[in-house]
């Protein structure tokens, strides 16, 4: 064990019966930072004035103060963003106000000082006799073809101004899609919904475009007894669309599909059918769409908007939303039909 003591203390350089390692080093005779006031290289002459460079000039004393350079600090670099302040639409009147009085008063001083030409007086067909009194009264056919021309100009160089200032088709596109990016980088909301009867097509078209629209992904189930929609998306693209569900769609509405109108009847589910065996409109006056659950997730669980999906049973809708980890909501919204 001593010789193995013995072995680990070499390789790090110190021998076991050493005391040099653990010797205190002596004081030196000068300090480094008193090095550049003294002559001598220890403090016996400190008393001595003569000895001493305070006031000489290879002194490293001045008159000069150094300041050192600022750093900021570390952890400013993690601090939040400072809120927007929101201003109310009087506020944002009365600064629009000062603005625009501040702009019109430096251009008066440029006026002034001759550094812009005055402008030409703006003459409408209401101060025409105040701004043309004379000309008005000696020819006053010519003035108002004047004044009549003056105003066509002022009129095609505003929709000019607002032509030049509109976006094209494909900027708007880009910024419409980039605030439904914002929209959704904050957080992503999920919204299902339970309607009782989806046998009207408008209403699952409704419910399709919109989500396509809106850049929602989830799935609507189409069933026989219930009819689940699961969208997920940012906070502004499902409030559209709850309020779409909730207010603006009319799902007490029917009427008769086209397909029905041309004489050409498409093969799909009896239950799926806006008509009846008979041929005549089914009943849709109890219809209503229920909100069964809303909050917010970590993360998509749909990689896309997989639009309607028809299963005829519960395992089958089960299945397809196994896949997501959305199978309870089937089960909570069968459970609120139910009450």
């Amino acid at each position: 064990m001593k010789k193995r003591i013995a072995d680990q203390a070499r390789k790090v350089g110190l021998e076991e019966d050493n005391e040099k390692g653990f010797l205190v080093p002596a004081p030196p005779d000068v300090e480094w930072w008193d090095e550049g006031l003294l002559d001598s290289k220890d403090y016996e002459d400190l008393d001595k004035p003569g000895k001493m460079k305070l006031d000489t000039e290879d002194s490293i004393i001045t008159i000069y103060v150094q300041h050192p350079v600022q750093l900021q600090p570390p952890q400013d670099k993690n601090a939040p963003a400072p809120k927007p302040m929101f201003l109310t639409k009087t506020e944002q009147a009365k600064l629009r106000r000062q603005r625009r009085m501040a702009e019109h008063k430096e251009q008066q001083a440029k006026i002034r000082l001759g550094l812009e030409p005055p402008p030409p007086p703006k003459v409408k067909k209401s101060n025409l006799m105040r701004v043309l009194g004379e000309q008005a009264v000696k020819d006053p056919t010519a003035v108002e073809a004047r004044v009549n021309r003056e105003i066509a100009e002022r009129a095609a160089k505003h929709h000019e101004t607002n032509e030049e200032r509109k976006l094209t088709k494909e900027q708007r596109h880009e910024k419409l899609e980039a605030q439904k990016a914002a929209d959704a980088a904050k957080g992503i909301l999920v919204s299902v919904y339970r309607v009782d009867n989806l046998s009207f097509g408008k209403h699952r078209y409704q419910i399709d475009i919109n989500a396509k629209q809106n850049d929602l992904t989830g799935i609507c189930i189409v069933h026989p007894k219930q009819n689940l929609i699961i969208v997920e998306g940012g906070t502004h693209s499902i409030n559209g669309y709850r309020k779409l569900m909730l207010n603006r769609v009319k799902w007490t509405e029917n009427s008769q599909p086209m397909s029905v109108r041309e004489g050409n009847r498409e093969v799909e589910q009896a239950w799926l059918q806006s008509v009846d065996e008979k041929g005549e409109l089914r009943d849709l006056s109890m219809n209503k769409c229920l909100m069964v659950w809303e909050g917010q997730e970590r993360a998509r669980q749909f990689k896309r908007w997989f639009g309607v999906k028809v299963c005829e049973t519960d395992g089958e809708a089960r299945d397809v939303l196994k896949k997501s980890g959305m199978e309870n909501m089937w089960t909570l919204a069968k459970s609120m039909g139910s009450n």
